[in-house]
């Protein structure tokens, strides 16, 4: 999906965030039906497959075919039969009409060509009583992460996702360089 993103940004990510725990703090539980849009190479589908368990679900789209096929990879090494790969424009992508528990964009918002008609492909995806959560990089100068002038900021974040339908309940910090956006449909 992102010029922005590597094979090996796993290891480094990792230095600055938890995908299991952010997972866990967003309320992701087993048997839950999860996507995650923009998915790259896997960091936050491959723990959330394991959250879920056998009786959940994930749902994982990227336009990077070669990033996809590294999920799938992944998946077949960790034995996860729980997730539903895609290569394709997430513009062009809906999965199931209402019936994800969770929508999850992690930086990646400010990488599609059309973030509203992403947002609305989520409003669609989403169950009434879904979350739909988006992490992203705070705009402002740092030493890694994409330009300065493409980030979102939190505000510019949230305006997108009211205008899709949401309803925006909480913007946090959620560590020193990224915000989180909770919102209900």
């Amino acid at each position: 999906m992102s010029r922005y993103r590597f094979p090996g940004e796993d290891t480094l990510r990792r230095k600055w965030q938890s995908p299991e725990a952010t997972l866990k703090s967003v309320g992701l539980r087993s048997g839950m039906v999860f996507m995650d849009i923009g998915c790259g190479y896997g960091f936050f589908t491959i723990p959330a497959a394991e959250q879920v368990g056998e009786n959940g679900r994930v749902y994982a789209v990227d336009a990077d075919a070669e990033a996809v096929e590294v999920v799938k990879r992944k998946a077949a090494e960790k034995r996860l039969k729980n997730i539903v790969a895609k290569a394709a424009e997430a513009e062009q992508t809906v999965f199931c009409e209402a019936c994800a528990d969770m929508v999850f964009f992690s930086i990646v918002l400010h990488d599609f060509r059309d973030p509203a008609k992403v947002l609305s492909n989520a409003k669609r995806m989403i169950k009434p009583d879904g979350t739909l959560i988006n992490l992203d990089w705070k705009k402002e100068h740092m030493s890694y992460g994409p330009p300065l002038h493409i980030r979102f900021s939190a505000e510019h974040a949230q305006a997108l996702i009211e205008q899709a339908g949401f309803k925006v309940e909480s913007v946090r910090e959620a560590g020193s360089n990224f915000y989180m956006i909770t919102a209900k449909p």
